[in-house]
């Protein structure tokens, strides 16, 4: 059964935060917190995939904050499933927040701002970074398998040896300075226009994690929208790299990168 703890407060800003057990969570959703302060027209989504007892136990704690709310859902039905079930049907704009994203500074109405003057986008990306202030480079303009197969590669002589074409690959070359029109962004942290995001429906919920921001930025460039990368803005993703690090993760991603292909097309190379 759902179950499910709503404010009754509408907001034009929503921030949507899907979680299983994330143990960096309570740490973002503190600094996330923190930052906004009391900005009223914020509201925090957190969607629950059927995480333990003990943890849904440390998350209800946040409801202390009016503007916060969270569902408890009974299965793990994945990232895309969590953010449809608290972005759709909203209005206003959402934002995808990883619960491993740390906000050091409020930027996140500027940020709805600024897409919003963009009248040809539904999407917006600011520059992620690591905990040492360097760039993930997270943006893609083209997928093709061959990629993705040499950024799991662990010998970095094979790596040194594509290094023009890994760093094309992930759009090395983007400017620090001003805007740019990119194809796709990561679902780690991106703000999202949510009459876009329903015209769309959303992300596809057949992929259980992973590509699901790969297809949404496709979604909406077939839908004739734009995906604005702004590094102006920028947060913090402590990233794990799990499908590196876990067999049951690395095979996730292998399904969903096989869905991907066989929707949008397979290119090898």
């Amino acid at each position: 059964m759902l179950t499910s703890f709503m404010s009754n407060e509408k907001n034009d800003v929503t921030v949507s935060i899907v979680t299983h057990n994330s143990d960096k969570i309570f740490m973002s959703l503190d600094a996330l917190i923190t930052t906004i302060g009391d900005a009223s027209a914020i509201q925090i989504k957190i969607f629950d995939n059927a995480s333990e007892a003990d943890y849904r136990e440390r998350l209800e704690k946040y409801l202390a904050y009016s503007f916060v709310t969270i569902t408890f859902y009974p299965e793990n039905k994945g990232f895309g499933f969590g953010h449809n079930a608290n972005l759709l049907a909203a209005e206003g704009y959402g934002i995808i927040f990883n619960p491993d994203i740390i906000l050091s500074e409020n930027h996140l109405n500027k940020m709805v701002a600024h897409l919003a003057q963009h009248t040809d986008c539904g999407l917006l990306a600011p520059k992620i970074l690591n905990q040492d202030g360097t760039t993930q480079y997270l943006i893609r303009n083209h997928l093709d398998v061959f990629d993705y197969i040499l950024r799991f590669i662990p010998f970095k002589f094979v790596k040194k040896s594509f290094q023009k074409r890994l760093a094309t690959f992930e759009c090395r070359d983007l400017p620090n300075d001003q805007d740019s029109y990119v194809r796709m962004i990561s679902g780690s942290f991106m703000v999202v226009d949510l009459a876009k995001f329903n015209q769309i429906k959303g992300f596809d919920e057949r992929y259980f994690m992973y590509f699901e921001d790969n297809d949404l930025c496709r979604k909406m460039e077939a839908a004739g929208y734009k995906a604005l990368y702004s590094p102006q803005f920028s947060v913090v993703h402590l990233y794990e790299r799990g499908a590196v690090k876990s067999r049951k993760l690395f095979f996730i991603f292998l399904q969903s990168m096989g869905k991907y292909f066989q929707k949008w097309g397979w290119e090898f190379f």
